[in-house]
């Protein structure tokens, strides 16, 4: 099953995403966001895919909010998949080459297996339950060392969902060294279980964000948790917020430091 869907996500980006790269229009949905032809030929391709491999419904971010609300209700404990078709559409849509294709399969609530596909980057990562991470075949985490201290770590911040107080000191005094912000949230957790990004935080993420990402981080021995709970996986699967890192000792860093100034 992993092998079909590893394979599945490779043809339908190569087919449905990349020719439409730097040559479609795009328009704006009702939130505000982006949309873009090839991210309604991405799903569609994909979920008559994902169904021919397990015939569980698709739960995909171009569906209607009670669409998802519903599939969610009824299927997340016999198994859903949870599909992304390009995130990062506004990267796409402005020719930035960090965007990705997301699915991840889902049972009893929490992700089976998942996997990231950065086509321009020719770049696959995917995890299953209990059996580790790789990125192209390698296990992650691929940086051999983690920072000594908060001080010397690479961050991935999304500042504009994050409520004030915590943003302003961010920017005004951050306890790490430099910080990013590429637009792309489940590359972004991919990033972090790689060791690209030492430490990750985001004020609200939709479960397509976090879906399969979440689950490659915890299986490449990442940690993480939101900004008020410990347990990652627990509150409102449609808005969540993300504290992580790849390792313990700098993930405990963060996370204390991010809780002593919201």
């Amino acid at each position: 099953m992993l092998n079909a869907l590893l394979d599945i996500v490779k043809v339908v980006a190569q087919r449905e995403i990349v020719p439409r790269y730097l040559k479609v229009a795009h328009q704006r949905k009702v939130d505000g966001s982006i949309i873009t032809e090839a991210d309604m030929a991405a799903q569609l391709a994909l979920t008559k895919g994902l169904q021919a491999i397990n015939g569980c419904p698709v739960l995909g971010e171009e569906m209607t909010p009670q669409e998802q609300q519903a599939l969610w209700e009824q299927h997340n404990e016999t198994g859903l998949w949870i599909l992304d078709p390009v995130d990062g559409t506004s990267n796409f849509a402005n020719g930035l080459p960090y965007f990705a294709v997301s699915v991840a399969f889902y049972q009893a609530g929490r992700p089976v297996m998942g996997t990231v596909y950065a086509p321009e980057a020719n770049e696959l990562f995917w995890a299953e339950a209990g059996k580790g991470a790789f990125l192209n075949g390698e296990p992650l985490p691929i940086k051999g060392r983690a920072p000594e201290n908060l001080k010397r770590a690479m961050a991935g911040v999304d500042l504009k969902r994050l409520q004030p107080k915590l943003a302003s000191v961010l920017a005004a005094h951050p306890p790490y060294v430099s910080q990013r912000n590429f637009g792309s949230s489940a590359l972004d957790w991919c990033y972090v279980a790689a060791g690209r990004l030492d430490i990750y935080l985001h004020g609200g993420q939709k479960l397509w964000d976090y879906a399969a990402g979440a689950l490659i981080l915890q299986e490449a021995g990442g940690a993480l948790c939101t900004l008020d709970s410990d347990d990652f996986w627990s509150g409102d699967p449609w808005q969540r917020s993300v504290v992580c890192a790849w390792d313990q000792a700098i993930f405990s860093q963060w996370r204390d430091w991010i809780r002593a100034n919201q």
